[in-house]
């Protein structure tokens, strides 16, 4: 079983920052965070990805509990899935950037594929 990264927040800070950073992946196409973020964040995102490819009413409203702005899964339904229909899986990249100026955290953009 894989096991799931604490990123070093409490449970319900950490599934809100999940949350929003698989809003803006999907919402821009590309984010900039930290490397151990950027593999949570894949990880997420892949999964709504594949949710968006199903593209029936239960999937549909497995995203929407999820990702809680609906014009981000209009667009994950209409525009985002349907380019990935013949790829099974890999939707995003993790490219790293190199260190941040402020702290020295390694930092990486996730972008659609």
């Amino acid at each position: 079983m894989a096991r799931l990264r604490k990123l070093g927040r409490p449970t319900a800070h950490r599934n809100a920052m999940l949350r929003n950073q698989v809003t803006s992946l999907l919402r821009h196409g590309r984010i900039e965070t930290t490397v151990t973020r950027a593999k949570e964040t894949k990880r997420m995102a892949d999964k709504m990805i594949t949710l968006g490819k199903r593209g029936d009413l239960h999937a549909r409203r497995q995203v929407l509990a999820y990702i809680y702005d609906e014009d981000v899964v209009k667009k994950l339904f209409d525009e985002i899935a349907p380019k990935y229909a013949d790829r099974n899986g890999g939707y995003t990249r993790v490219l790293r950037v190199g260190p941040r100026r402020g702290d020295g955290a390694e930092m990486a953009i996730v972008e659609l594929v």
